[in-house]
């Protein structure tokens, strides 16, 4: 299938490593131009070097609970590239811990950057995409939230992310019915045990990390955990022109792990 992403403009955030990168590859393996960020220069100068450097990737540093990084960041992608078709807003997971023991500084911390700092993108992102509603369906953009499964159900000791990601999802579905007349698609990504640095981190608190991932991977029904590679594939799908009759919605890729519908 041709995906329709050949010559379009990205902006995809936290896309040094993990999920982030993963889709962004995945967007300039099927012709995408992609504006990747993360935190440090040195990390997403190398990051857009390992996608092929320009004209498919360049790397800005930015820090998403910076409230001028939205802004920067779209005008950089627009500057560079002469448009902007769609972005990808994915970040950090806030701190691990219970809701009854995180302070207020880790809640405004993990606000500023995973809600806040995400919405601030997807506004900034719609201004310059304009009214699309004229286009054909493969001129729309589109916004995606990378989340979370616990956007569906609580995650055991991640009660920040937890209170958090199903707010961002329902501003999320707003935004679809605000920015769908001017066509531009709003959508949600749900992964759950993907197999990243983060997600590593978070079996090793068990203080058995082994014994954690093969647990986790019992309540899997396809009895394993994802790759990057294979979520960053589902991403580049729902960003492109090949998806453009999907907006609204959640999209779990969890190998079958939410038991809800």
């Amino acid at each position: 299938m041709d995906l329709g992403l050949r010559e379009r403009v990205y902006l995809v955030t936290g896309a040094t490593r993990g999920l982030g990168f993963a889709s962004a590859k995945a967007l300039v393996d099927d012709g995408a131009r992609v504006v990747l960020t993360g935190r440090s220069e040195e990390s997403v100068g190398k990051a857009a070097a390992e996608l092929g450097g320009l004209p498919h990737a360049l790397g800005i540093a930015a820090d998403n609970a910076d409230s001028g990084s939205a802004e920067r960041l779209v005008a950089a992608t627009v500057s560079r590239f002469g448009r902007l078709d769609g972005v990808l807003v994915s970040v950090g997971g806030p701190p691990a811990g219970a809701v009854m023991t995180a302070d207020d500084d880790q809640w405004r911390d993990a606000f500023e950057s995973v809600f806040l700092g995400a919405v601030r993108l997807a506004r900034a992102a719609a201004r310059a995409m304009g009214d699309r509603s004229g286009d054909s369906p493969h001129g729309e953009g589109v916004i995606g939230f990378v989340l979370s499964a616990s956007v569906a159900q609580p995650i055991p000791g991640l009660g920040i992310s937890n209170g958090l990601r199903p707010g961002l999802a329902m501003a999320a579905k707003t935004l679809a019915d605000e920015l769908g007349p001017r066509g531009i698609r709003v959508l949600g990504l749900l992964p759950s045990r993907i197999d990243t640095d983060r997600v590593r981190e978070l079996d090793a608190l068990s203080g058995d990390a082994a014994a954690a991932r093969a647990q986790q991977e019992r309540s899997i029904p396809l009895g394993r955990y994802g790759t990057p590679e294979e979520f960053g594939r589902v991403a580049a799908f729902l960003l492109s022109p090949a998806a453009s009759y999907l907006t609204g919605i959640m999209v779990p890729v969890d190998g079958g792990a939410l038991r809800g519908l």
